[in-house]
């Protein structure tokens, strides 16, 4: 007889009818007892050619031993992975925002053909977050994710480097700032062994996000791949799934409104990355959820934020785990009202009461800072709109400031292999604004980060004197007067496309403008002589996103 919690897999392995259904899984190692279990899938993103991922696989065949010990059956299957860092620089990172719906459209098509009764979701980078987030979203079944893990710092001539030290040696070789030795040194030792980007890079952020909006259990975005901690994380996970189960509570009744603002509120007091803009704002539509750029520019107005993290500051993800992680900058948001402490988590309990104990100490430490004396008043974004983004675009605020205002010429580019060309060729100078258009979600197609331009500025001591501006995306790596996100982007007759070289663009983020000084009736006349060019490709995954992809404004959104 079936068990209350099988509640879609007997649709698949239960009465005469579907003996050939069973037959088949007996294959696999189903016994008698397990086709009344309920059937959990655990979805992992394990892949042997990143380090993000490398240990997903051993992380899914241990927690399916814990999810056994609670009687339900698992069984494991990939996802997959296009790892950022791989891919940046080349035409690799146009599959990498694509590879965030792809990777929800794997775990939903697994979960729904195989009738599943829940799911574990395990990610460990950029795209893998979300993607396996939405993925547990839209498969409308008892779920819940759990990070792989930052990587360790690595460590050359005395300093930590990571992966964005790496890309930004690139560019300060090529100003003869550093010669190929070191060079050569910092690419060897920027990524030591398993784990995603240290510092609070997107992969991080996404963590911390999922972390704050309930998804994950309390504890588990800050620590380390390689820390011994993890099998502990992949017990209690295993547990709180099977609470999920018993109760049949699914993502959406976890991710409402107060809880997106949540995630939100910590990700904006981390410093973290832009690409959260286009994540949370995809997953909100998802569960249902209404949220807009204003949020994100309103939340960020008002939170401070709190770590020295990288790539800004000074530490990674480790660093933060050792003075407490996540709980405690969520603790010392939530004591100061700027979360909502009623929100429930895939552990059954509240936000305010998985906080409860966690103590919050400040003493002897430089990575966490007091609201009350914090990094930067303000969080990392602000929302921008303008003659050039009419429905918004996205500052990444630099450093310590608070104020960023730059008027230059445009450098126009086409592309982003074209940009980092003139960087690296001495070409881009001081007060210069680099545009680099038809990269967006459409027109890229797959919206490419701008990691390797803008590390290359970096390397060359340009990050604060020239701007770049995309209808393309940023790594959460990149820091400097950075903007992306405009939208409508270039590809769609956005205003990017009508700026001619030369002309004179201004960025003011206090008055939360850009603009290029060029009359709307100019503008409007080369908007009817303006074409689109045509799709870089004809078939295939690339063709077929850039056809169906929405404004990066509302999360690039595949329909």
């Amino acid at each position: 007889m079936a068990s209350s919690y099988n509640r879609k897999s007997r649709n698949m392995t239960a009465g005469m009818a579907r003996a050939g259904n069973r037959a088949m899984l007996r294959a696999v190692g189903f016994q008698d007892e397990d086709f009344e279990k309920a059937l959990v899938g655990v979805a992992s993103a394990d892949s042997d050619i990143s380090p993000c991922n490398i240990h997903l696989g051993d992380m899914a065949q241990e927690a399916k031993g814990y999810l056994s010990q609670n009687g339900v059956k698992p069984v494991h299957f990939h996802s997959f992975v296009v790892t950022d860092g791989e891919a940046m620089g080349h035409e690799g990172m146009k599959c990498s925002l694509i590879s965030r719906d792809t990777i929800s459209d794997v775990i939903e098509l697994s979960a729904r053909g195989h009738q599943m009764d829940a799911l574990l979701g395990i990610g460990g980078c950029d795209k893998t977050i979300p993607g396996t987030v939405l993925g547990l979203v839209q498969s409308d079944i008892p779920s819940l994710f759990l990070y792989g893990g930052t990587i360790k710092a690595g460590h050359y001539n005395g300093r930590a480097v990571d992966i964005v030290s790496a890309f930004e040696a690139v560019g300060a070789r090529s100003a003869g700032i550093i010669d190929d030795q070191e060079l050569y040194g910092i690419e060897c030792h920027a990524c030591p062994g398993a784990g995603a980007c240290g510092g609070m890079y997107t992969a991080n952020t996404m963590a911390a996000a999922m972390e704050a909006i309930g998804m994950s259990i309390c504890g588990s975005a800050s620590v380390p791949a390689v820390d011994p901690r993890r099998s502990e994380l992949l017990e209690r996970s295993s547990r709180a799934l099977w609470g999920l189960i018993q109760k049949d509570i699914r993502p959406r009744d976890i991710m409402n409104q107060a809880a997106f603002y949540n995630a939100i509120t910590v990700v904006c007091a981390l410093g973290g990355s832009t690409n959260a803009v286009l994540h949370l704002m995809a997953l909100a539509d998802a569960a249902g959820v209404t949220l807009s750029l204003e949020d994100f520019g309103r939340i960020s107005k008002a939170t401070p934020i709190v770590t020295d993290m990288k790539p800004a500051g000074k530490y990674v993800m480790e660093d933060l785990d050792a003075v407490g992680g996540i709980p405690v900058v969520m603790k010392m948001l939530l004591d100061a009202g700027h979360l909502d402490g009623s929100c429930r988590t895939v552990e059954g309990s509240s936000i305010a009461e998985n906080l409860q104990s966690v103590a919050v100490n400040l003493e002897g430490q430089e990575v966490l800072f007091p609201l009350s004396q914090p990094v930067r008043a303000q969080g990392p974004f602000v929302i921008l709109k303008g003659n050039l983004a009419p429905e918004g675009a996205v500052l990444k605020t630099c450093g310590g400031e608070l104020e960023i205002k730059h008027k230059g010429p445009a450098r126009i580019f086409d592309n982003e292999d074209e940009s980092l060309d003139a960087i690296l060729n001495g070409r881009i100078k001081a007060g210069d604004v680099v545009v680099i258009r038809y990269e967006g979600p459409s027109g890229g197609p797959g919206m490419r980060e701008m990691l390797s331009p803008t590390a290359a500025l970096a390397g060359v001591g340009l990050q604060k004197k020239v701007a770049l501006i995309t209808d393309g995306r940023f790594s959460g790596g990149s820091h400097g007067i950075v903007i992306g996100h405009i939208a409508p982007e270039a590809q769609h007759g956005g205003p990017l496309a009508l700026v001619k070289e030369g002309e004179i663009i201004t960025i003011d983020s206090q008055k939360k403008m850009l603009s290029v000084a060029v009359e709307k009736r100019l503008l409007k006349e080369r908007r009817t002589q303006w074409r689109a060019p045509p799709p870089k490709y004809q078939s295939g995954a690339l063709a077929k996103y850039a056809r169906h992809v929405g404004s990066a404004s509302r999360g690039a959104i595949t329909r």
